[in-house]
């Protein structure tokens, strides 16, 4: 008799965090694994904020946090909101957690009754279905293709939206398409949602400054969307802070109140030196960033550039974050060097036995067509790595 809940029972593994681990068991194995897997920058975190995170230690911040934040912190929030999105938030509108996956999880747990359907763009991130299934939600996957740039319409908006709908969650920039929505497109979906106004609206923009369009918007600063949007972000990705693990939402007060809530029973406050060096990293002027987002601009070129040149590989350009996200399904049915390939995950695991490179299958990410590549990492491994694909996916030899 298995003891354990039908809730974590039911609970699927991040497909994301097995790959890697798998690639981790297989370097330790001695094979030569090139991962590109995760979605963790390669950078270090800047000097100045490390600097400051000694100066909290040495000013003695080892006591608890605060559940929803310091204030100072949550007064730096409000001002990049204003500052990089024209919101205006009040600190009270701010929560403060251990990182943006921690908040994603306080919304759901918060706003989703039993049976509420909440609409997922697909692709989405790994971790929005799952969590929306954990908290009695019903997921409702709304397609997109490389074709559309994995971008959904008004229509199709409008037509998953039904009497049980109770929100929409988005990334823009998309993790794992890398897709950005401009200010039409995402004027046209809030025109949508004006006509139903009981339907919340979770806009996660964790990977905002990476971001190689030239611009950026907010949906939540769509007029009419302020009132109805839960914005999340965090420092992880643009100020390669993953292991810092803080994250933070801007949300109606009710929500925020309920969030804290909520927080104040599972976790508490988040790392207090964690948080008084996000003080510092969201104070900064985004320009301190360039230097690694100008990177992850030259890898995407290249990467795209070598999946072009790969015969029966479909891709899009993505315009932000660090993946790309190919249509593969041209291979599926075929036999690639004795392996026969049914689906995108028997090819994102045909690759890792055949070329020794980890990928992700697009089935965890609500797309089975695809899968994703991280190219946050060297231009060289990305080149080895790319070189191995194509000699694995082609009939005669490539050289090196």
């Amino acid at each position: 008799m298995n003891p354990l809940s039908d809730r974590i029972n039911n609970l699927s593994t991040s497909q994301t965090l097995a790959m890697a681990a798998l690639a981790r068991e297989l370097k330790s194995q001695g094979k030569d694994i090139i991962s590109l897997s995760l979605g963790e920058p390669d950078f270090n975190t800047p000097d100045f904020i490390k600097e400051a995170a000694k100066k909290a230690i040495d000013e003695n911040y080892s006591t608890y946090s605060p559940v929803e934040g310091y204030l100072e912190l949550k007064e730096a929030i409000c001002r990049k909101f204003k500052r990089d999105n024209n919101l205006e938030y009040k600190p009270s509108q701010i929560v403060v957690s251990t990182g943006a996956k921690q908040s994603l999880y306080n919304i759901a747990q918060v706003m989703l009754n039993d049976g509420d359907e909440v609409i997922l763009p697909a692709p989405y991130w790994v971790s929005y279905f799952e969590i929306v299934k954990l908290s009695g939600g019903v997921p409702v996957e709304v397609p997109t293709s490389v074709d559309t740039d994995f971008k959904i319409t008004p229509e199709q908006l409008e037509a998953a939206i039904t009497p049980k709908t109770k929100m929409m969650w988005f990334s823009s920039p998309c993790n794992p398409s890398g897709s950005v929505y401009n200010r039409e497109e995402l004027t046209a979906l809030a025109k949508v949602l004006e006509k139903h106004p009981n339907v919340y609206v979770v806009a996660d923009e964790i990977y905002e400054h990476i971001n190689f369009s030239g611009t950026f918007c907010s949906i939540a600063s769509i007029p009419g969307m302020l009132e109805r949007t839960i914005t999340v972000n965090g420092v992880a990705k643009a100020f390669a802070m993953t292991g810092w693990r803080i994250g933070y939402i801007g949300a109606p007060e009710f929500i925020a109140k309920a969030c804290i809530k909520i927080q104040g029973q599972v976790t508490s406050g988040a790392n207090s030196i964690a948080q008084r060096a996000t003080i510092t990293a969201v104070d900064a002027d985004p320009s301190v960033l360039k230097h690694m987002v100008d990177a992850f601009q030259s890898r995407r070129d290249l990467v795209v550039g070598l999946l072009k040149d790969i015969p029966g590989v479909k891709i899009n350009v993505p315009e932000g974050a660090f993946y790309v996200f190919p249509d593969v399904s041209s291979f599926f049915g075929k036999t690639l060097k004795g392996t026969f390939i049914k689906d995108a995950n028997d090819f994102s695991m045909y690759l890792l036995g055949e070329a020794n490179v980890a990928t992700v299958t697009g089935d965890a990410f609500g797309n089975p067509d695809c899968i994703r590549f991280s190219y946050a990492t060297s231009e060289e491994l990305l080149r080895e790595a790319l070189r191995r694909i194509k000699e694995a996916v082609t009939l005669t030899e490539v050289p090196a």
